[in-house]
């Protein structure tokens, strides 16, 4: 198992997230960014949506219990092993004994720790995932806490790997989005259309694992509400004040704001990498350029191989 020595800002349990259970109100939850999260348990050898702890902004400090390996995938965070920095995107043996900790995040904003076999929590719902609002998954549905124990089985041995520099995302302060229209783009003028997609944007303060809200250029639809309707990861929804909030994995499972479109489920990690005040500009695709970019990523996910140390 590992102990938890110090939480750091935000730490959380996630597997691949808790599907179809929308019906009963239970929303997703997961990884933020999924790219990162899969790849950090590729390192270790595990399936790809084993649980792991996503750590945001950083200073999560683990001891290990038992011999295993580990890797961190995800924003720039220094990764020490018994004091000895080491690097990210590669898989490391850990000793029982040993501290793992990580400083904070330099750039982007959200990790992830996997360790050889996965944590290994009783789902609820059919996951891990760690849903703070709704008390679901993880530890008692709660983010991690000093002390906190986290099983894990022993004896994992995988071969140590690296994912390589060019194959590893770049975590910037001011990113495109592409957007795929929705059908509710009619209650948008042309000019209010032309206006959100010239526009930038600026993550505000509001930000967290339910949604992000902007700040900038004002949109308005014909309609100021509609009933209540199922969300999809991604929505962008504009409420009264005109200001976009894009909707992620721990979002409501209905809404009844207008929505102008919904992000690309690719771009979102580009999204949650950000901090308040990165910057964000809209480009709309089609649904067909959306198709062709998802089987890409799928293409290059299956031909992009890890080298051994």
């Amino acid at each position: 198992m590992m102990k938890v020595i110090q939480p750091g800002v935000m730490a959380l349990l996630q597997d691949g997230g808790r599907f179809g259970q929308h019906r009963i109100g239970l929303t997703t939850g997961g990884p933020l960014d999924r790219d990162a999260f899969q790849w950090a348990n590729r390192l270790c050898g595990n399936e790809v949506n084993a649980t792991a702890i996503e750590i945001s902004i950083g200073g999560l400090v683990l001891e290990a219990q038992l011999d295993t390996q580990i890797a961190l995938a995800g924003a720039d965070m220094t990764l020490k092993i018994n004091k000895q920095a080491v690097n990210g995107w590669t898989t490391h043996a850990v000793k029982a004994g040993q501290r793992i900790e990580l400083g904070y995040a330099q750039h982007g904003c959200r990790a992830y720790l996997a360790v050889a076999g996965g944590f290994t929590v009783e789902p609820t719902f059919g996951s891990s995932a760690t849903v703070v609002r709704e008390k679901l998954g993880g530890l008692a549905g709660a983010a991690l806490a000093n002390g906190d124990v986290l099983p894990c089985p022993g004896g994992q041995q995988t071969p140590l790997m690296t994912l390589v520099a060019k194959h590893r995302p770049r975590y910037e302060k001011a990113v495109t989005l592409r957007v795929i229209p929705g059908y509710q783009q009619q209650h948008f003028t042309p000019a209010q259309q032309a206006l959100f997609f010239s526009s930038s944007y600026t993550v505000s303060d509001q930000c967290d694992r339910m949604g992000y809200r902007l700040e900038g250029q004002a949109v308005q639809a014909g309609i100021s509400g509609m009933l209540s309707e199922g969300i999809c990861f991604g929505a962008i929804q504009i409420p009264a004040n005109g200001q976009p909030i894009v909707l992620l994995n721990d979002r409501q499972t209905i809404g009844g704001y207008p929505k102008i479109g919904s992000v690309l489920s690719l771009d979102i990690a580009k999204l949650t990498q950000l901090l308040p005040g990165g910057e964000i500009h809209f480009q709309a695709i089609s649904m067909a350029e959306a198709h062709n970019a998802l089987h890409l990523a799928d293409w290059r996910w299956r031909t992009t191989s890890l080298t051994p140390l």
